[in-house]
């Protein structure tokens, strides 16, 4: 990709601040001329705090020395959602009152009336729903899940297995929330557990230590993981090595049989949809020697990769990726690239069971979205 395309995006965001600006600091008609430029300075000073997220200055400082600087940054970022929501619907009230008014000045000062009360009431609502969204995204919960099936053996009939995904530890998550998430797991006391994919963000170099916590998780059956897409963004060798070190069995497009009382169930992995040469999905070698008449799951990052494996003997498919969204109303958006948002669903015959993911993407923001850790218990039918 040509670096210059690099600029299409900060331009359309520099644009955008810039309309945050006029809205704010312009068509309210403020007196006092330092308003412009406090308005200014403080969209400029969180702008920069935004970039901070994109390891803009390089190694110059820790990850825990730029984490409240990271963290506040990526936070504006997810307020500009809904200043843009906001302030968009002010600007169309006011195009409006631009056009009814049009023999009378066009409406000036009923325009400057609606974005004096307007706009700071937008500016409260978007610090508030950040301020939740962040409360939100601080205390994943667990979510219960049935699956029946006459394949499973009877042996393991009740089996728990805790599915994390989308921890996305690095710049803005450290190993204090990896911790957390690790010590809910735990408390369930699952018979096993499967780690799906979006680890991390960032290269391991810099953001490995903030897994260190994985290596706390356990259980009977085993401790599993497949990548995700963000594992493929950067660095994937690495991480995959980062993923061992702390004690998780990589699946990557392979298999393994799990035995309990004499009887077994297959529990596959498979790189995630968008990798490539070595690390590209391989659906028949992750499912290699399957046999239709025993229970099969499938550890796959994103669930659309369920249209892969249609009549392969998959009973299960657990998948992570979506968010739920995140942040509201993206999670109307999600349905343009998957075929399911969170829950339960089949897909082209499969049973899928998709989590919101126990972190976050990006800002530690989320909204009507809230993080979990499923648990899901197998029963024989």
């Amino acid at each position: 990709m040509s670096p210059w395309l690099i600029l299409i995006p900060l331009g359309v965001f520099g644009g955008f601040i810039a309309f945050v600006w006029h809205r704010l600091a312009v068509a309210p008609g403020w007196r006092p001329p330092w308003v412009r430029y406090a308005v200014a300075v403080v969209l400029v000073v969180l702008t920069a705090f935004a970039f901070a997220g994109f390891d803009v200055w390089g190694g110059s400082f820790t990850p825990a020395q730029m984490r409240p600087v990271v963290w506040l940054g990526q936070a504006f970022l997810a307020a500009c959602l809904y200043l843009f929501l906001g302030l968009g619907a002010v600007w169309l009230a006011s195009v409006a009152i631009w056009f009814v008014r049009w023999r009378h000045d066009h409406g000036r000062e009923g325009r400057r009336r609606l974005n004096r009360v307007a706009s700071p009431l937008v500016v409260a609502v978007a610090v508030g729903v950040t301020a939740y969204g962040a409360y939100e995204a601080a205390n994943p919960s667990v979510t219960r899940f049935d699956l029946s099936s006459p394949e499973l053996p009877a042996e393991f009939d009740g089996v728990e297995v805790a599915l994390v995904t989308d921890l996305h530890a690095g710049a803005v998550r450290s190993a204090d929330f990896t911790q957390q998430v690790v010590d809910l797991v735990n408390e369930q006391q699952p018979d096993l557990v499967v780690v799906a994919g979006d680890l991390v963000d960032g290269t391991a170099a810099r953001y490995s230590p903030e897994l260190a916590p994985l290596a706390d998780l356990e259980a009977p059956l085993g401790v599993f993981a497949t990548p995700g897409n963000h594992e493929m963004f950067e660095d994937t060798v690495n991480w995959v090595a980062a993923f061992e070190d702390v004690g998780l069995d990589v699946l990557r497009n392979e298999s393994v049989t799990l035995q309990q009382d004499g009887a077994s169930i297959v529990l596959a992995g498979v790189d995630d949809a968008t990798g490539e040469g070595v690390f590209a999905p391989d659906y028949d070698a992750a499912l290699v020697g399957v046999d239709a008449a025993g229970f099969t799951l499938l550890a796959a990052h994103q669930p659309v990769q369920a249209l892969d494996v249609e009549g392969r003997g998959v009973d299960l498919q657990v998948s992570g990726h979506t968010h739920g969204g995140q942040m509201w109303p993206i999670n109307y958006l999600v349905p343009l690239e998957q075929p399911m948002l969170e829950g339960r669903a089949d897909i082209a015959g499969t049973p899928v069971i998709t989590s919101r993911g126990a972190g976050a993407w990006g800002p530690a923001i989320r909204v009507a979205a809230p993080p979990e850790v499923p648990i899901i218990t197998l029963r024989r039918s």
